[in-house]
């Protein structure tokens, strides 16, 4: 199976660019908590071993992953939460992170390569939009570690104040249990909803109580 690599980077290099970000989201399909984005500057002479899509490692090796990209690299994650999601819709919401997360790193980065097929329209700054980036760029893959590991975080620790969902292990994605535990429990100030399961519910308990 083939690996990502450094060659969108190098092409970049090749054209003039100097500094290049990765960027890539995690967290569109949830019901419940934020959407996130990581932004990541890699060190050509110093690229963490076994970078990849982060869907494609297992928990521990993205956890020592992300320690090392963050104690390498030039990095920035940002959170857009569900009253952002439910206002802008999550297409627009996981846009906005992304610009959140290149407008944290340290430096401007001179061009940015950013996972799926579309760019955000407020990146202000030389970009391209690369298919499949996680699996296909180093640094993309970078990224992908680095939000999916921080947002995992941040629903464990929901789930410790919100228990009986399962965000601890389903990361707010709509699985069986959480799907039925909305019912069982009803919906969290964390849950989005503009998403359609959390929605029908609101609906069906206003209807309920009128």
């Amino acid at each position: 199976m083939a690996q990502p690599d450094f060659s969108f980077e190098t092409a970049a290099i090749a054209g003039g660019k100097r500094y290049i970000a990765g960027v890539d989201e995690v967290g569109r399909g949830p019901l419940a908590g934020p959407v996130t984005a990581a932004a990541v500057v890699l060190d050509a002479a110093a690229i963490p071993n076994g970078l990849n899509d982060s869907k494609k490692l297992t928990a521990a090796r993205r956890e020592a992953l992300a320690q090392e990209i963050m104690s390498t690299c030039d990095w920035s994650v940002a959170h857009v939460e569900v009253e952002d999601i439910d206002r802008l819709n999550i297409y627009h919401a996981s846009h906005l992170a992304m610009c959140r997360a290149v407008a944290g790193l340290r430096s401007t980065p001179d061009h940015v390569l950013v996972d799926g097929n579309r760019l955000p329209k407020d990146l202000a700054m030389s970009a391209e939009a690369v298919v499949k980036g996680d699996a296909r760029s180093l640094t993309i893959a970078a990224a992908s570690i680095l939000a999916k590991v921080l947002r995992d975080r941040i629903m464990v620790d929901l789930a410790q104040q919100h228990p009986g969902y399962g965000w601890e292990v389903n990361a707010g994605y709509p699985t069986p249990a959480h799907k039925q535990a909305l019912l069982d429990l009803g919906v969290t100030p964390h849950h989005r909803r503009s998403f359609k399961p959390v929605h029908n519910i609101l609906c069906k308990a206003a209807s309920s109580s009128a």
